[in-house]
């Protein structure tokens, strides 16, 4: 809940063009792609319930959006779990897009007039750069959380 009221109260305010960051993507990303993270499946229908409330776009537009990023997030996990930094980056990449383009079909279908070119360059391109921007703090801080919250067999 707390990602979210940063996000409304202080990300949005921090537009780059039309496009702003994305914290509840990242942090949802991050989380999902740590190792020893199970419930990464209940922060996504958390993360679709408070989206859902902050946002006028129908909520499956945020459930589907956000369980495709969890299922994304285990599939690069399994593939190319020695590189995490690249992972994040993947995965804030393809998740980024993927939520655009469902919040921009289901705009379309709900009748708005904009065109998918200034989508793109407008909103979703200024997205992927701020996204990326906090993507490495965002995986870094998620995963001495994971540590914290999950710790090893070693350490206990």
């Amino acid at each position: 809940m707390l990602v979210f009221i940063v996000q409304s109260a202080v990300a949005s305010r921090i537009p780059l063009l039309s496009g702003t960051i994305d914290l509840p993507l990242l942090f949802l990303a991050a989380w999902a792609l740590q190792e020893r993270v199970e419930m990464a499946w209940t922060w996504a229908i958390a993360a679709g319930v408070f989206a859902s409330f902050f946002s006028a776009l129908p909520p499956a537009v945020y459930f589907g959006g956000y369980f495709l990023v969890v299922l994304l997030a285990r599939f690069i996990q399994h593939q190319v779990w020695q590189l995490p930094i690249l992972a994040m980056f993947t995965l804030s990449f393809l998740g980024t897009l993927l939520m655009h383009l469902l919040s921009f079909l289901a705009l379309r279908f709900l009748g708005s007039p904009i065109l998918l070119e200034d989508a793109l360059s407008l909103i979703t391109l200024p997205t992927l750069f701020l996204n990326f921007l906090l993507a490495i703090p965002i995986h870094s801080l998620m995963r001495d959380l994971a540590v914290w919250v999950y710790p090893s067999e070693e350490f206990v």
